[in-house]
């Protein structure tokens, strides 16, 4: 039975039983910074299970893609070694939130095992929390598991909880035995939980009976609504139905293999010589695949750091087994070949996964050699002067980590492979140590650019007011002041009815001015405090009464044609995305973006720069966009539905239940909670300034909108004509004048250099004679030469050597900015005789205060006092003269 044949029938098996088939959850998960990466089936179902979601059915079946490679639960070590560890698995599960419980649990596990899928009910032990006297009794009733066959174990093997408190509740598993025919029997209590830990009794279903609340004193109080979470390894189902004794030996991993073994030039031998690496290799290539698929781009932190872990021993495997080149593309190329039909978003995201991994690689690999010979260094057996703890200092993991980008967990698996250990805090007290010299040069940039935090010192003067935003609709209000707060000529006030925009989702924030009974607060920055907002700046007429007492009336203005153009530009952003979307495909994703009055900034998912061509494409649907004058409309969903109706999120954001969708009918629906114009027609102009890339497949595109457009563009139009006046056109004739003059140019420079060749024109002749060499004479011959660059002297040069005479030629080149550089040119057959271009320069040098050097026929040489430069150029024939006579010798 196939991998996908098991899988489609567990979902299967379920939906027949009422449960309702959920797809695959994002490896990152949605709104939950408590985990890095989404490690099982129930974590889409988190909130339900904690009784506070809310949900159109009770029961759910899914095929879950989980990754464990980080935090709390991470294989990552173990990964190629053992037959059952991976970073990326499939978990297999079903779910009941309030509906069926123990009861039906076990019947549906064991109506599946041993009735779709065919196995053997004798092969089977069953493990139980060793105070689930219930379970103890249905495996029995509803299985008819022989009570010798069933283990009571204790919390560590048979008890989950969600967190230190909340949720929890026994659970119970069935193990499959592993052992031969002959060896197969009853076992004791002992003797299973050896095999158990041993892997010959393998765990195939884990059945979680979610039945309590445990409180902070580890009290247990039976929930009111007991729910089902079960999980099920597809691979290791797999493992035992194609009867196979390894994970990476069934079908899903067959030609992930094959393609390792294709970019290596050898077969994988399960057993053979580098085996593990192509374990890892096939692994890594799978955990790369669906991260890169899901939004998570190689980084320094987080996800993305724990990506790039993955990515760089992957790497190191590969070079392990002598690879110099990239390697993983090829073998994330089968991952997306064998699992694309089930999961689409890896052939949607195929042009993303395959050149990130490929640019990340190449980063690597041109550090990893010097990584390795400095990890040979600290490694020998002359490194480390205590031979007693064979420790790689903290200093030098850090440095491996700084300088070459290998990650800890690589230093430490290479360590232990030379039998040494890695000094884990000394690392860390490097890598803290950087961190601090980071934030201590942040803080002093930020020094004088940085407002006090507005968070303690407020007046309170309507302490019990609510605060609305009308900054939607409203930017003109007369209002009242809640609070208020002086301190360093600095006022700050939160007002009932706000309309300015405090900084979020990349806008900025409004400016303005409140205007009170005699004073006048220039509003400089809008910020954020707790759930309110304040407003802050500095008085720009009259002054504040010592104390304010309610009611405050004030009239908030914002600035409106700065509040304008920073709407131009926040709507274009969201005709911009979808513009990218159509024209470099549906993986591109918005990973930043700045929204300011004067410019805004895009930052998306892309793995190679945007062509020349891509960026007209882009600009042309923005405008059509916005001279179609289309309606711009805003509104609040639920986020479910939101989401469900097509909306975009941005990655990695956490959203509240009731969300803001701004929609551009026919082109973009968008989660943004910033402020847009009422129709596209009022941004007026689009128009890119700049694309770059900022990190390993994530590249930024800086535009501007309106005003700022038409400005730059004219000033383009300033520059042109400035151009035209200089060329002595017209600037519609601009280019085509360039162009002749250009090629007038390249005629007159071919025909000079046919004129240095000849040795005419900017040649000055110093000396010119014959000199004794080894019994014969050779030519001497010294110029100063007036010459663009290096390459005329090296010109000239070659002339001199090709022209089939024994000689020496030393040349002063006087190169624009009054630089000069000594040549020295000497023939094959002086060669011979020990009069070579490097000495002679060497010497010639050493009277203008320069060095150099080069090869035997040609050499270069640097000039400190340019006005000593003839009688070097003299001396070079007693040079010359000296190594003839010393040859002869």
């Amino acid at each position: 039975m196939t991998t996908a044949e098991i899988r489609s029938r567990f979902l299967g098996f379920f939906r027949d039983r009422g449960h309702e088939v959920r797809p695959s959850s994002s490896l990152v998960p949605a709104g939950d910074p408590t985990l890095l990466f989404t490690n099982a089936g129930m974590v889409q179902f988190k909130d339900m299970l904690l009784g506070i979601g809310d949900l159109s059915y009770r029961r759910a079946v899914t095929s879950q893609k989980c990754v464990r490679a980080g935090g709390k639960h991470n294989d990552l070590e173990e990964v190629g070694k053992t037959a059952r560890h991976h970073t990326f698995f499939e978990m297999l599960g079903n779910f009941s939130f309030g509906d069926y419980f123990k009861r039906d649990a076990i019947r549906y596990a064991w109506e599946f095992v041993t009735g779709d899928l065919g196995l053997a009910p004798g092969r089977f032990f069953v493990s139980i929390h060793l105070s689930d006297d219930e379970a103890y009794e249905l495996w029995q009733e509803v299985a008819g598991v022989p009570a010798r066959r069933i283990f009571r174990l204790g919390d560590k093997n048979n008890f989950w909880q969600m967190a230190d408190t909340g949720p929890c509740g026994p659970c119970s598993e069935l193990h499959y035995d592993l052992r031969p025919a002959e060896e197969r029997g009853e076992l004791l209590q002992e003797e299973f939980e050896d095999l158990d830990e041993r892997g010959v009794l393998l765990e195939l279903w884990n059945l979680v009976f979610m039945q309590f609340d445990r409180d902070e004193d580890g009290n247990l109080t039976p929930l009111p609504a007991p729910s089902i979470d079960t999980g099920a390894g597809l691979e290791r189902l797999a493992t035992v139905l194609q009867g196979v004794d390894s994970n990476y030996h069934i079908d899903a991993f067959r030609p992930i293999l094959d393609a390792v073994s294709a970019v290596i030039g050898r077969p994988y031998a399960p057993e053979g010589p580098g085996a593990v690496s192509y374990r890892v290799l096939a692994d890594h290539a799978r955990a790369v695949a669906f991260l890169l698929a899901d939004g998570v781009l190689p980084s320094n932190e987080g996800r993305g750091y724990v990506l790039r872990r993955i990515l760089r021993r992957a790497v190191r495997h590969a070079w392990l087994l002598g690879r110099r080149d990239p390697t993983l593309v090829p073998v994330v190329e089968a991952v997306i070949g064998g699992m694309g039909d089930v999961y689409p978003e890896l052939t949607t995201q195929r042009d993303l996964v395959t050149e990130t991994t490929r640019a990340e690689e190449v980063r690597f690999l041109a550090t990893i050699e010097g990584g390795m010979h400095r990890f040979d260094m600290v490694t020998s057996e002359g490194a480390v002067r205590d031979r007693v703890d064979r420790v790689v200092s903290g200093p030098d993991a850090f440095k491996l980590y700084d300088t070459f980008g290998f990650p800890l967990d690589l230093t430490q698996l290479m360590a232990e492979e030379r039998d040494h250990t890695v000094d884990v805090e000394g690392f860390r007290a490097a890598l803290e140590e950087q961190r601090e010299r980071s934030r201590a040069d942040r803080a002093r940039s930020d020094a004088h650019g940085s407002d006090t935090a507005l968070v303690e010192g407020w007046h309170k003067v309507s302490p019990d007011a609510d605060q609305r935003f009308l900054g939607y609709d409203v930017l003109d209000v007369e209002t009242e002041v809640l609070a208020v707060r002086v301190s360093d000529g600095t006022v700050a006030l939160q007002l009932a009815d706000n309309p300015f925009y405090a900084e979020g989702g990349g806008q900025v924030s409004d400016t303005g001015r409140v205007e009170g009974d005699g004073w006048t607060l220039g509003v400089r920055d809008t910020v954020r405090i707790g759930e309110r907002v304040a407003v802050y700046g500095a008085l720009t007429g009259g002054s504040l009464p010592p104390r304010l007492e309610a009611p405050v009336c004030v009239r908030a203005r914002v600035d409106a044609p700065t509040r304008r153009d920073t709407q131009r530009n926040h709507t274009a952003t969201h005709l911009l995305h979808a513009a990218l979307r159509r024209t470099l495909g549906t993986h591109v994703v918005q990973r930043g973006s700045l929204v300011a009055p004067d410019r805004l900034r895009f930052d998306f998912a892309h793995p190679t720069p945007v062509s020349e061509e891509e960026q007209r494409r882009v600009e042309e649907l923005v405008n059509e966009g916005i001279w179609e004058n289309r309606a711009v409309g805003t509104g609040d969903r639920r986020y479910r539905d939101a989401v469900a109706a097509g909306a975009m999120a941005l990655f990695g954001e956490k959203y509240a239940d009731v969300v803001r969708v701004v929609e551009i009918p026919g082109v973009s629906m968008e989660l943004c909670g910033g402020t847009h114009v009422r129709s596209t027609g009022e941004i007026g102009l689009f128009k890119i300034r700049s694309e770059s890339g900022i990190a390993a497949g994530v590249r930024r595109i800086e535009a501007l909108t309106g005003p700022g457009a038409f400005d730059y563009l004219e000033a383009q139009r300033r520059r042109l004509e400035e151009v035209a006046e200089v060329l002595g056109g017209s600037a519609e004739g601009a280019a085509r004048r360039a162009s002749q003059l250009v090629g007038d140019k390249r005629e007159l420079e071919t025909l000079l250099d046919e004129l240095r060749s000849a040795g005419g024109g900017a040649e000055t002749v110093v000396v010119e004679e014959q000199v004794p060499v080894k019994g014969s004479t050779a030519g001497y011959k010294a110029v100063r030469l007036r010459a663009r660059d290096a390459r005329d002297a090296r010109k000239w040069g070659d002339a001199f050597l090709g022209s089939g005479g024994s000689g020496v030629a030393v040349v002063a080149a006087a190169l624009p900015g009054d630089r000069h550089t000594l040549f020295a040119f000497a023939s094959d057959d002086l060669i011979a005789k020990g009069v070579r271009a490097d000495v002679i320069v060497r010497e010639v040098a050493t009277i203008v205060g320069g060095r150099g050097g080069g090869r035997p026929h040609m050499a270069q040489a640097g000039v400190g006092d340019p006005e000593r430069l003839d009688t070097a150029l003299r001396a070079g024939r007693d040079v010359v003269e000296r190594l003839g006579r010393d040859a002869g010798a």
